[in-house]
């Protein structure tokens, strides 16, 4: 909304001119001229109508026989013109007139005035109706009794709407004559212009007034106070920082509302400054020590050069570092308030903090490198810094302790499992100072299978440190590990590398296979092998047969004869589980390293058929069937001998458990 005063008066006015376009951007050349017109001059000039501010809607239907209109709700039935009554340059007790036409801008309609103050006069009755397209013309009267600002509103009522349009008069104008523009024209990088300016009152009012300028321009913003005909003095600044042309206003603002804008144009070049080298190397350097070099600014201009060492490129990237320590601050301080019940107290030291945020000069600083002086001056001429950002690359290396090892690659090859193995390693110090070291510790499995000592020293330069390395190891399979040792002051630790192989037990039988040739049913036949361990550590075995039955072992025809309590077992008797046919002794049991044991395996058929298994050897730790031996056997019925065999009748099939096939069958036993 649009509110009624002198400043929005005056730049409505003034935005109304042919001459100028925008409404806050006056000059003082167009202040000036538009204060010295009279009422009627400024009048005359008005070229431009707007639409008057409505302020409350009406029904129609209260008030005429019209329910509806063709005009816009956001547009008056009334167009007033001027859109604002201004008296200016009068005189005390002299009486001045203003027409104001308002035309019909819908097909039918009335409006009535409203007005305090200032005298409304009309031809006709001020309730009157107005043809559509037609105008009706009032004239407003003023008559001042003193030579100050007036403003009132004129309240115009139709049958739908009520607007108003403003009227005012401006009394005594303070008017400074600041030029329009203001030319700075050439002026180095960072470097202070200034101009002075004798600015007089030639108003008819004591200015109270305060300027403002935009960066680089400075000037002071207090308010100040100038009498009628007196002059000042105003300097202005000029302070690019970085290069190209600066545009910029200097706004003087008045207590009476009005704004003036004078222009500001300045031109930045960067001046003949410059490095004797724009990259720097330095040598290598180890830690704790220090090289130097030195590099030179030569000033060639014809001004005075401040220059400092800075921490960052521009300007932006300063300000916005100082904004975030501010931030940081901020916050820390608030939360120390939110414990600390002395708030005043901690108000007043952030304040201070702000300060001291506020005035960093943001100098180069470094952990590594350092630069004197970090500022100072430089005559015209003469060679020294600056204070124009040049950028200087200084280059390098640090260097720490150099450790390595006698080898990069330790391979222990085989290695038996659960074995405990030693191995050395000799850790070399090849640089110019003391090398402290610590064993990063390993993060898988097998890793943690190592044993390092020491774990961590300090090693003179040129000395050495013998490093023992103890591995026992559970895990079966080749590896490859990497160990580190961190150095202080080194970016990259020392690496070792170990490589190898856990292998479990070795051994193998005295013989390739267990022949048992041709056996008979329930006659037991034994062979005997040697188990040898040709490792270094124990060999904890079992040797299962897998196919051999699982129920009970097997029972000879001499156990059967000689225990008659047994019951028969008639042919085809259905068992839950074969009987075991072979008996091993021992069947599991643990052989010293580099020794051998007999083992005893014992065939007691119980079934027709040829024999072809394995003997299989599990290892304890390290995993089944690690080795077989073959064992075969096939049956065969033996030939009956009146002179060697005993010639019994069925009996002998019963005592196997058996029936015979026919009554004349005769079952043989060897006497």
């Amino acid at each position: 909304p649009w509110h009624l005063n002198k400043k929005s008066l005056s730049a409505q006015k003034h935005f109304c001119s042919s001459c100028w376009c925008f409404a806050f951007q006056l000059t003082p050349s167009a202040f000036l001229k538009e204060m010295s017109l009279t009422t009627k001059q400024s009048l005359a000039s008005t070229r431009e109508m707007r639409r008057p501010r409505i302020i409350q809607l009406l029904d129609m239907s209260e008030t005429s026989h019209h329910k509806f209109s063709a005009v816009d709700l956001e547009q008056s039935l009334f167009q007033p013109f001027p859109s604002e009554v201004v008296f200016q340059n009068y005189v005390p007790f002299e009486v001045y007139e203003v027409p104001l036409i308002l035309r019909n801008t819908d097909k039918v309609s009335k409006v009535v005035l409203e007005m305090p103050y200032f005298k409304l006069i009309s031809l006709s009755d001020v309730c009157c109706k107005v043809a559509p397209g037609m105008r009706s013309t009032f004239h407003v009267l003023f008559s001042p009794e003193e030579n100050k600002d007036y403003f009132h509103q004129l309240t115009c009522i139709t049958e739908r709407e009520k607007f108003i349009v403003p009227i005012g008069a401006i009394g005594a104008q303070a008017i400074l004559d600041f030029p329009d523009q203001l030319n700075f024209s050439i002026c180095p990088v960072k470097y202070s212009s200034q101009k002075t300016l004798l600015v007089r009152n030639i108003g008819n009012r004591e200015a109270r007034y305060r300027i403002s300028t935009e960066s680089p321009v400075s000037d002071d913003p207090s308010i100040r106070t100038l009498g009628i005909g007196d002059i000042m003095e105003v300097t202005v600044e000029f302070h690019p920082l970085k290069s190209g042309d600066h545009s910029s206003s200097l706004v003087v603002h008045h207590d009476t509302g009005e704004d003036i804008h004078t222009s500001l144009y300045g031109a930045a070049v960067d001046v003949n400054i410059r490095l004797a080298r724009n990259s720097l190397t330095v040598e290598k350097s180890y830690l704790t020590l220090s090289n130097h070099r030195s590099v030179v600014i030569h000033n060639r201009s014809e001004i005075i050069v401040h220059f400092q060492w800075k921490a960052f490129v521009t300007q932006e990237e300063e300000d916005h570092q100082k904004l975030r320590q501010k931030e940081d601050r901020m916050d820390h301080c608030l939360r120390e308030c939110e414990v600390d019940p002395a708030l005043p107290e901690r108000l007043s030291l952030l304040s201070c903090t702000f300060q001291n945020v506020q005035g960093d000069s943001m100098l180069f600083s470094d952990d590594v490198f350092t630069l004197e002086p970090l500022e100072g001056d430089t005559w015209p001429n003469s060679s020294a810094e600056i204070n124009t950002r040049l950028p200087l690359r200084i280059k390098g290396e640090g260097i720490g302790p150099r450790l390595c090892f006698s080898f990069e690659q330790l391979d222990i090859r085989k290695v038996f499992v659960g074995l405990e193995h030693s191995y050395e390693a000799i850790l070399f110090n090849k640089g110019a100072i003391d090398a402290v070291f610590n064993l990063v510790p390993p993060a898988t499995a097998l890793g943690s299978c190592f044993t390092f000592l020491p774990q961590e020293g300090i090693i003179l330069p040129d000395g050495l440190q013998v490093i023992r390395i103890s591995f026992g190891s559970t895990i079966l399979g080749e590896f490859t590990e990497e160990f580190r040792f961190s150095v202080n002051g080194s970016p990259e630790p020392v690496p070792l590398t170990v490589r190898g192989c856990v292998i479990g037990p070795t051994f193998h039988f005295s013989v390739p296979a267990l022949h048992f040739g041709d056996v008979s049913l329930d006659f037991p036949h034994t062979l005997l092998c040697c188990l040898t361990n040709t490792s270094s550590v124990p060999l904890t075995f079992n040797l299962p047969i897998p196919g051999d039955g699982l129920g009970e072992p097997s029972v000879s025809s001499f156990v059967q004869l000689s225990d008659n309590t047994r019951p028969p077992q008639r042919k085809g008797a259905q068992h839950r589980f074969k009987p075991t046919e072979f008996t091993i002794k021992p069947r599991r049991g643990t052989i010293r390293p580099l020794r051998l044991l007999d083992i005893q395996v014992t065939l007691c058929s119980n079934t027709v058929k040829s024999y072809e298994l394995a003997l299989v050897v599990d290892v304890c730790g390290v995993g089944k069937a690690a080795a077989a031996l073959l064992l075969a056997a096939r049956y065969r019925r033996l030939p009956c001998s009146s002179s060697s065999l005993l010639v019994h009748p069925a009996p002998r099939c019963l005592a196997r458990g058996l029936l015979a096939s026919s009554p004349n069958e005769k079952c043989c036993l060897m006497s």
